[in-house]
């Protein structure tokens, strides 16, 4: 069996959809296929002359608008002014990511890279636009989650990797916090009774140019490891179907989780995919979220 492909995706005519990290990788396959099957894209970008780039490569009705999700100010700019702009949203895909190899860094308001960009820029942009995504039809929520979280552990005590910095691991925590709040989002959508679905979804293991970068400070031998590591991945376009099935079919309900079928999800058809036990423990859910409340400042459900 061929199992899910883009093909399957209904008609996007008359939806808006955000996709942020849109110009490159997952995220530009994803606004690609939205835009292919009919959705008015915004791409939300940190870049935005690479933005402009992915604008003409896609075609369709797409647009541009800067978000950097490392800064809370950025944040909170780009979702007034979108907010300003569509009075419903019918999608949002969390999608953009980093993974950096080097030293600690923080982002502008002082977090630990990983953590803040994946997780609590992700977080604050959902809160303040929960409102436009709650206005329309069949609205939805896509987080995007990794198989790293599935050997993550949330140290509620040192959440910003202070006291013991490891840049793989840091990474992996705050996959696994984006999977947490994809989760418990789901579970507060649901008590709420509110409209929009939360759904998840990983690629496995997929060519982007994440690896590239993680490595690139790593010279040569960093370059090499980079290019090996590649061999044994997946096309973005197929890494890319677990996404955009999450946000896309029909049928999917809140608190589904999506990815490869494949040798340990690391590659193949699209599946139900499964989440490690802290992914699912309500416990772990309740307390990140309280946490990311009071780092972001953003309230909501």
């Amino acid at each position: 069996m061929a199992g899910w492909t883009a093909d399957r995706i209904p008609d996007q005519t008359g939806r808006t959809a955000v996709v942020t990290g849109a110009n490159s990788g997952l995220g530009l396959v994803t606004a690609t296929e939205l835009a292919r099957h009919g959705a008015h894209v915004v791409l939300a970008v940190r870049n935005t002359a690479a933005g402009e780039e992915a604008a003409r490569r896609i075609g369709g009705d797409v647009e541009v608008r800067e978000l950097d999700l490392a800064s809370l100010d950025s944040v909170r700019a780009f979702a007034a002014k979108l907010a300003a702009d569509h009075p419903a949203l019918d999608l949002l895909v969390n999608n953009a990511g980093l993974v950096l190899l080097g030293p600690r860094r923080t982002t502008a308001d002082g977090f630990e890279l990983h953590l803040g960009t994946n997780l609590l820029g992700h977080f604050a942009l959902t809160g303040l636009l929960l409102d436009r995504l709650a206005a329309a039809s069949e609205p939805r929520v896509v987080n995007l989650s990794s198989i790293t979280h599935k050997n993550a552990h949330l140290d509620f005590d040192d959440l910003m990797s202070e006291r013991d910095y490891r840049a793989a691991s840091a990474y992996g925590r705050s996959k696994l916090a984006t999977t947490v709040f994809g989760v418990e989002l789901d579970r507060r959508l649901r008590a709420a009774g509110s409209p929009v679905v939360s759904a998840l979804a990983h690629p496995g293991l997929t060519r982007t140019n994440l690896t590239p970068r993680a490595w690139e400070h790593r010279g040569r031998s960093g370059q090499l490891i980079a290019r090996l590591g590649l061999l044994v991945t997946q096309s973005v376009e197929q890494g890319t179907l677990p996404q955009l099935r999450a946000a896309t079919d029909p049928g999917v309900r809140g608190g589904q989780f999506f990815g490869p079928s494949g040798f340990f999800e690391t590659r193949g058809r699209v599946t139900e995919a499964r989440l490690s036990r802290e992914a699912a423990d309500p416990a772990v859910g309740e307390r990140l979220w309280a946490a990311a409340e009071e780092l972001t400042g953003v309230s909501y459900l």
